[in-house]
C-alpha cells in the first residue's frame, strides 16, 4: 500500500511527486509511466521555452504561474547543473493592426511586473538585423532549456528519497474503494490511498476508466515545425514571436532558439488524427473515433472551420508556411525548411464546442484527475506540482480564471 500513485510521468506528474515528498516527507509514492522513457510525450515534444507569462490576464492564475514557474524552473536548472539560457524573446509587430495589438500587451506586461524593452523600428533592425517589424516588444526573461533533460533530473531527485517510477506501466483499469484505489496493469496492481493522475493526451480516458463522468474530450493538435540548417542557426540572437491575433486560440509561427544551438521556427496547428502519432500522416482509428463521436468536437469544428482551413494549408504547403515566416523574417528561404517535426498538444474540448484554456480537474475523496493543465504548463510545472498537491491535501484553493486567454500551441 502506498501513500499516493501518480499516473503519468510527464513533467507535471514528476514535480506532484517533488512537491509531495516536500510536503509530507517520508510518504510512500510511486509514479507509473506507459512509455520507457519519461516526459516522451507533450514535455519531450514541446518548443522548450521557459515563458514569462506576458499574454494573460492581469493577475489571473495563469500569470502567477508563469512568473513563479520561470523563476523555479531556472533555480532548478542551476541546483542540478543543467543548461539553460536566458535569451529573452522579441514580439514583432508586422502591420498597423498588430501596432496595436503590441500596445495592449505592453499594457499586460506593465500590470503583470513583467521586465521589458519597446523597440521602435531602426532599434528592431539595429538589434536584429534578420528581423523585419514596425516594432517590437523585448521580453527580457524568456529563456529555453531541454524539458526532457528536466524530467531525467527530477526523476533522480525522486528517487534519491525514496520515492518509485516504474516505467512501461500502462495502467488498464482504476477501482476507488473505500479507503485506498487499485490501479491495474498488464504486470500486476499497485494500491495507494490517494491518486493523482496527471495523463495528459490520455486524462479523460484515465478519468472515465476511474468511473468519471466528464463532459469533455482530449482533442489532439498537431504542432508542425521545421529545424532551419546550422547556416541559420545564427539568424536572430533571440526568441521571435509574431504579435498574437486574440480571435485565434494559437499563437502563431515563431522562430525558437534551442539549448543545443539549433534554430527552429513553427509551430502551426492542426488537428491531429492520432493523439500519439508525431510523423506526417499518422491515423488512429481509435481516436478518430472518439473524435467524431463527441458532439463537442463538431460544434468546435463549425465554430473554426476559416482558422482551421488556413492551418491545414500551411501543413500541406511549405510555401504558404514560409509566408507566414517572411512576414517578421524575410531572408529565409524554401530550403530552410528542414528536417520537419512536430508535437502534440492536448487540448480539452467541452461538449459545448469551447476550448478549455484553463485548469480542469475532476476530485473524488481519494482521486485527482488533472483533466487540463494549460499552457505554458512545462515552464510552471513546478508551482503546478505544488499547487495540485495543496488541493488534494485540502489546502488552498485553485481559482483558474473562468476566461479563455491565449494560449501556446
Amino acid at each position: 500500500m502506498y501513500d499516493h500513485c501518480i499516473i503519468g510521468g510527464g513533467i507535471v506528474g514528476l514535480a506532484v511527486a517533488m512537491a509531495l515528498q516536500e510536503k509530507t516527507p517520508g510518504a510512500s509514492i510511486i509514479v507509473l509511466e506507459k512509455e520507457s522513457e519519461l516526459g516522451w510525450h507533450q514535455t519531450g515534444h514541446n518548443s522548450g521555452v521557459i515563458h514569462a507569462g506576458i499574454y494573460y490576464a492581469p493577475g489571473s492564475l495563469k500569470a502567477k504561474l508563469s512568473r513563479d514557474g520561470a523563476e523555479a524552473t531556472k533555480l532548478f536548472c542551476a541546483e542540478n547543473r543543467i543548461p539553460f539560457e536566458t535569451c529573452g524573446k522579441l514580439l514583432v509587430a508586422t502591420n498597423d493592426a498588430e501596432m496595436l495589438r503590441m500596445e495592449a500587451l505592453e499594457e499586460r506586461a506593465q500590470q503583470n511586473g513583467i521586465d521589458y524593452t519597446r523597440l521602435a523600428k531602426g532599434k528592431l533592425r539595429a538589434d536584429e538585423p534578420n528581423i523585419a517589424g514596425l516594432g517590437a516588444l523585448l521580453v527580457h526573461s524568456t529563456g529555453i532549456v531541454d524539458y526532457a533533460t528536466v524530467c531525467r533530473a527530477m526523476a533522480q531527485n525522486i528517487e534519491a528519497v525514496g520515492g518509485e517510477i516504474r516505467r512501461e506501466v500502462a495502467v488498464r483499469a482504476i477501482h476507488e474503494q473505500e479507503k485506498s484505489v487499485r490501479i491495474e496493469s498488464a504486470s500486476g496492481f499497485v494500491e495507494a490511498k490517494r491518486l493523482i493522475a496527471c495523463a495528459g493526451l490520455q486524462s479523460d480516458r484515465i478519468a472515465r476508466m476511474a468511473g468519471l463522468k466528464i463532459n469533455h474530450r482530449i482533442v489532439p493538435f498537431r504542432g508542425e515545425y521545421y529545424a532551419l540548417p546550422a547556416s541559420k542557426a545564427t539568424v536572430t540572437k533571440r526568441l521571435i514571436y509574431p504579435i498574437p491575433d486574440p480571435n485565434l486560440p494559437f499563437l502563431g509561427i515563431h522562430l525558437t532558439r534551442t539549448i543545443d544551438g539549433g534554430m527552429t521556427v513553427g509551430p502551426n496547428a492542426v488537428l491531429g488524427f492520432a493523439r500519439e502519432g508525431y510523423a506526417k500522416g499518422s491515423f488512429a482509428i481509435t481516436d478518430v473515433a472518439s473524435m467524431a463521436a463527441f458532439s463537442g468536437f463538431w460544434k468546435m469544428a463549425r465554430a473554426n472551420w476559416r482558422s482551421a482551413i488556413s492551418e491545414f494549408a500551411n501543413s500541406a504547403s511549405r510555401g504558404r508556411y514560409l509566408r507566414e515566416c517572411q512576414k517578421y523574417c524575410p531572408s529565409l528561404t524554401i530550403d530552410d525548411l528542414q528536417r520537419p517535426q512536430a508535437g502534440i498538444r492536448a487540448q480539452a474540448v467541452m461538449d459545448d464546442g469551447s476550448l478549455v484554456h484553463d485548469f480542469l480537474f475532476k476530485q473524488t475523496e481519494r482521486m485527482l484527475h488533472v483533466c487540463n493543465a494549460p499552457s505554458p504548463a512545462a515552464t510552471s510545472a513546478i508551482p503546478i506540482g505544488r499547487m495540485i498537491v495543496d488541493r488534494l491535501l485540502g489546502g488552498e484553493a485553485i481559482n483558474a480564471s473562468p476566461a479563455p486567454e491565449q494560449a501556446r500551441a
